[in-house]
């Protein structure tokens, strides 16, 4: 009985994990204050941008803050934004 108890909450703990990540959206930030959702840190942001990466919950403390502006999400994210304007990677 312990040990299906055991598996039963292994099981439930791996599902929550898994549901997590799956969910998560961080928020890309360029050094021009512009941030927008994304799903990933991509490798091909150009280093000149200094893009800076926080959690999703960092935007609820940010979103009256006057430094960032919040553009809009893309879909998809593979990509960033360079003086209001989206740039898709090549």
């Amino acid at each position: 009985m312990r040990l299906a108890n055991l598996l039963r909450t292994c099981a439930l703990a791996s599902l929550a994990v898994c549901a997590a990540s799956v969910a998560r959206a961080d928020i890309a930030c360029n050094s021009s204050g512009e941030c927008w959702h994304t799903s990933q840190h991509y490798p091909d942001y150009p280093a000149s941008l200094g893009i800076q990466f926080h959690s999703d919950d960092w935007r609820k403390d940010h979103e009256q803050d006057l430094r960032y502006r919040w553009m809009p999400d893309r879909d998809p994210d593979r990509g960033y934004y360079i003086d209001g304007q989206w740039r898709p990677f090549q």
